[in-house]
């Protein structure tokens, strides 16, 4: 039936389509950019790079408790929360102070010399924890440590510069990769080779080994670290477009070619000064969101572990560090697989910033779920023997596979905010800048966040202050609070869906 004010006449040789709309749906395939192939050499390079930082960071995880307890620092075991979250605030507050700053030297001289120096001091400063006997040399090491951390955002940046648009949901996801990946190496070296002279005598029983219990590990880390350099020396180009094109105009290749001749009128662009960078709306709202993201997911790690180690009687599990680097490996796994296999899936499928909202909406149900793994463990105690039955630690693991399950997915949203802040920095020139003032926000959470969740634990459960949990009741209002900001961003981002 004709719609009756259409005066159109309509016989056998009318087409199916109207002209207009079959313009208009193959102006719309034409519009479609063909996806640009992946720079797999140069992701690959970039990856072991990347993997270099999170092992380094999380093998310490693990024994950093017991650590803290054989430096007799306290005779109180319910304090040791305490020393354990000041020594990663003070790498935190290390890497928040120079941040910014490598992001800014990199969008000078390039990335590569920021990343190789980056990497180079993170080796050296993980070997002289290692080699730390007081609590004084401990925090010296990570505050250098944390310094040299700071090329994060430079990172960031690379992957920024060898993808685009088209095919940042497939490099996303394996780019990803390298965090989980390290974050299962990391403990599990942490964890098996911690005071190796007494686990292992027939192999690692030297007095050296017995005098510097926690340095093999920091070893093994030290000597991938400069497999790192090595490997990301020969294969990793530079990717800063300045000194990119710089390189190309100077090639015989190029002078022959007249292809700098030919974009030689073009001037480079500038990149914006901070102020300007913040006065963005969507960038002042990713870094303000990006605080609240980083100091949710410092404090639950830092929690997740202290949680652990805490007796069951003071609201713990009683693991030991072994079984705690067994833990921090089944959550490397579980994100690796995320990232693996629905992250490229779910990239392409929905909208960036309602990714990353839901992500946020996570965080509440992962500080949830801990008590009640407390919970089970006290009801299935032997009050007798001190020891839990069969079925309630096989129990006990399926729940903190769930907790951790959860935990990473909600941790998504850090590479959902690598998205958001490339899509919408202001130019080229100043992503790096735009990635340092988000990366700067994030550390500046975690400079804090471990102490004061530390703090807030030991004081919950030293005063028995709402049955203990009373960190619990304030981590979950405080990550309502992130939800409620993060939802800015759905508001005012560009709109992506790969």
């Amino acid at each position: 039936m004709t719609p009756a004010n259409d005066t159109t006449n309509y016989d056998e040789t009318c087409p199916l389509l109207r002209t207009s709309n079959a313009h208009n749906v193959e102006a719309r395939i034409a519009e479609k950019p063909k996806p640009t192939p992946v720079p797999k050499g140069q992701l690959a390079a970039l990856c072991v790079v990347r993997l270099v930082e999170p092992i380094a960071f999380t093998q310490l995880f693990p024994y950093v408790n017991e650590f803290m307890s054989d430096l007799h620092l306290t005779d109180d075991p319910s304090k040791i929360g305490f020393y354990s979250g000041l020594v990663e605030s003070v790498f935190a507050i290390s890497q928040l102070c120079s941040i910014y700053k490598w992001a800014k030297i990199s969008d000078v001289i390039g990335r590569r010399p920021v990343i190789f120096f980056g990497i180079i001091g993170l080796a050296i400063t993980t070997l002289m924890f290692g080699l730390s006997k007081s609590l004084a040399s401990v925090l010296v090491a990570r505050c250098l440590g944390g310094l040299f951390s700071g090329n994060i955002a430079v990172i960031h940046s690379v992957l920024g510069e060898i993808t685009d648009s088209t095919n940042q949901m497939v490099a996303l996801p394996i780019y990803g990769l390298t965090w989980p990946l390290g974050s299962i190496i990391g403990p599990l070296i942490g964890g098996t080779f911690s005071h190796p002279a007494s686990k292992y005598p027939k192999i690692f029983g030297y007095q050296f080994l017995k005098d510097y219990p926690y340095f093999l590990p920091c070893f093994i880390a030290f000597v991938i670290a400069i497999i790192g350099v090595f490997l990301g020396f020969i294969f990793l180009e530079e990717t800063l477009p300045s000194k990119r094109n710089s390189k190309k105009c100077g090639s015989p290749d190029a002078s022959t070619n007249g292809d700098c001749a030919t974009t030689a009128p073009a001037l480079p662009e500038e990149p914006l000064s901070i102020s300007n960078l913040l006065s963005i709306p969507i960038i002042s709202a990713l870094a303000l969101s990006g605080f609240m993201l980083s100091y949710l997911g410092t404090s639950f790690d830092v929690v997740f572990v202290l949680f652990c180690y805490s007796s069951i009687e003071s609201g713990g599990l009683s693991f030991s560090a072994s079984q705690i680097g067994y833990s921090l490996a089944t959550a490397g796994a579980i994100a690796a697989a995320i990232q693996l296999c629905i992250m490229s899936y779910l990239l392409r499928t929905f909208d960036i910033a309602k990714m990353y909202n839901f992500c946020m909406a996570l965080w509440p149900y992962t500080f949830l779920f801990l008590p009640i793994l407390n919970l089970i463990a006290r009801a299935g105690l032997d009050e007798t023997t001190g020891e839990l039955g069969t079925t309630v630690v096989a129990l006990l693991w399926v729940g903190i596979a769930f907790v951790l399950m959860v935990s990473k997915v909600a941790s998504l949203a850090y590479s959902i905010s690598m998205i958001l802040t490339k899509e919408n920095a202001p130019n080229a020139a100043s992503l790096g800048q735009s990635n340092g003032i988000v990366q700067f926000a994030m550390c500046f959470a975690r400079s804090f966040a471990p102490f004061v969740v530390s703090s807030l634990f030991a004081i919950s459960v030293e005063y028995n202050l709402l049955g203990g949990h009373l960190w619990v009741v304030i981590m979950v209002t405080v990550s309502f609070l992130g939800l409620t900001i993060s939802r800015k961003i759905e508001q005012i981002s560009v709109k992506t869906i790969g």
